[in-house]
């Protein structure tokens, strides 16, 4: 029988940081929204279906200019999202329901690949969790509210967590419950989540430097370069 893979994208960001009223998931990315890019990396991908979590009344947007103009066959469900990221999740993993693993990925992530996204479902079919990242290229500083510096990391131990962030599904469905109903706000990562509520050892996965998020307008010109160069 066929393990069902289902990808939960979130797409119900503000974006303060760039400086727009268009939520940054919709800006212009060489003439389609930035959303479209990563749809499209999973709908040729090798999961099974797509959960698209969105802002409050967006669904209908997403679905007409995005999901049925770009032909996304493998959206089964548009949802609204929450207050917090971690609330989208939540609601994500409550519409994934007879799943096997789950990948959840930020929507402002376009220039993720097929190829990682296979592999990374591969791998989480193995160690129950993973994470895309990369090795951190400066040397990062730990510092006191102050300013002052703490201590110095072993850069080769440090990463960068990325997305997609990939897990068996009752373990992370598991976790977020008690995170919820801890009240938990410093949640930032889902793997954040699964280490703390499920105690579970999460393996990262190079998915390459390209796979920035767009956060700030200059987010977008490097993000044009990437795909041009493409």
């Amino acid at each position: 029988m066929k393990r069902r893979v289902t990808a939960i994208v979130l797409a119900a960001g503000k974006g303060s940081r760039m400086n727009s009223s268009v939520p940054k998931q919709y800006l212009s990315l060489l003439g389609k929204p930035v959303l479209s890019y990563s749809l499209k990396a999973f709908e040729e991908s090798n999961v099974d279906e797509i959960i698209l979590v969105t802002g409050r009344g967006e669904q209908e947007y997403c679905r007409r200019e995005i999901v049925q103009k770009y032909q996304f066959n493998k959206v089964t469900q548009i949802i609204e999202g929450g207050a917090e990221r971690y609330h989208s999740v939540y609601r994500g993993l409550l519409a994934a329901e007879e799943t096997e693993y789950v990948l959840i990925h930020d929507g402002a992530r376009p220039l993720i690949t097929t190829q990682v996204i296979n592999l990374l479902i591969e791998k989480v079919k193995l160690t129950r969790a993973c994470i895309a990242g990369m090795p951190v290229k400066d040397t990062i500083q730990l510092v006191t509210e102050e300013k002052e510096i703490a201590s110095t990391p072993l850069r080769r131990l440090v990463w960068m967590a990325q997305t997609p962030q990939c897990f068996e599904y009752n373990l992370v469905k598991a976790s977020y419950q008690k995170a919820i109903e801890s009240c938990d706000k410093d949640i930032t990562d889902d793997a954040m989540v699964v280490q703390r509520y499920g105690g579970e050892k999460i393996i990262m996965v190079e998915a390459g430097y390209e796979n920035i998020k767009v956060t700030t307008p200059e987010d977008i010109m490097i993000a044009e370069a990437f795909l041009v160069h493409r």
